[in-house]
C-alpha cells in the first residue's frame, strides 16, 4: 500500500519528507483558500528539494486544463489531482495535452457517488469527505461497492485511526494532510509515523 502526504508549502515540509519518504507528496497550486496553496515559483523550488524517489501530485481546483498541463510537462509535477467540478470532457481534453497520471477526487455521501466518479475517465479515484475538511466519511459506504480503478483514501486520516482504515478499506494509497499536522504545519514526528505505519501492513 502507499502514502500520500499532502500540502507540502514549507522548505522544511521537503526536508520532513525526504526523511519520511512517502510514495507520492501533494501541492496545493490552484486553491487560492487554503493556507498550504503554493504559487508555480515555490513549487519549483520544493520539487528540486524533493527525493527523486518521491512522486509529487499537483493539486486543483476548477484551473484550467492548460495550467493542470503546464505544471505536469514542465516537470514540477508529475501527477495531476482534480479536486473540483471537473466532469469526463474535462478529463479528455486535459488528456491530449499531457501524458501525465490523472486522479480524480470525489465526495462520498452515498454509494452511488463511487460509481459516477469512476466514470469520469481518471487514472485513479481519490475518495474524500470533502476538500480539506479534516472529517473521516462513512468508510461503510464502501462495502460491496465496485471499485474498478485503483483508488486512494483521503478524509481524516491520522496516525492514530491510519491502520484500521487502510486494513479495513485496502485502498491503493492513504492521503493525509492535516493528520501529519501540528497548529496547520507539517509536523515532522506525525509525518514520520504515518509512513511507518503503512511500511509495516
Amino acid at each position: 500500500m502507499k502514502i500520500k502526504l499532502c500540502g507540502m508549502f514549507r522548505d522544511f515540509d521537503i526536508d520532513y519528507a525526504n526523511e519520511a519518504k512517502p510514495d507520492y507528496v501533494g501541492f496545493i497550486l490552484g486553491f487560492p483558500k487554503s493556507h498550504r496553496n503554493i504559487d508555480a515559483e515555490t513549487a519549483r523550488r520544493l520539487r528540486s528539494r524533493l527525493d527523486t524517489g518521491i512522486k509529487a501530485v499537483g493539486v486543483f481546483v476548477n484551473s484550467p486544463e492548460t495550467t493542470c498541463a503546464e505544471y505536469a510537462n514542465c516537470g514540477i509535477i508529475d501527477v495531476i489531482q482534480l479536486h473540483g467540478d471537473e466532469d469526463a470532457d474535462f478529463i479528455r481534453r486535459l488528456r491530449e495535452l499531457t501524458s501525465a497520471p490523472i486522479i480524480k477526487a470525489a465526495k462520498i455521501r452515498t454509494p452511488e457517488d463511487i460509481g459516477r466518479v469512476q466514470a469520469l475517465g481518471a487514472d485513479y479515484v481519490l475518495l474524500d469527505n470533502g476538500t480539506g475538511t479534516g472529517e473521516m466519511f462513512d468508510h461503510s459506504l464502501l462495502d460491496g461497492a465496485e471499485i474498478r480503478q485503483p483508488f486512494f483514501l483521503a478524509g481524516g486520516l491520522t496516525p492514530e485511526n491510519l491502520r484500521q482504515a487502510a486494513e479495513s478499506v485496502r485502498p491503493y494509497c492513504v492521503d493525509l494532510s492535516s493528520g501529519v499536522e501540528t497548529d496547520r504545519l507539517k509536523d515532522r514526528e506525525k509525518m514520520l509515523e504515518a509512513v511507518r505505519v503503512i511500511r509495516e501492513l
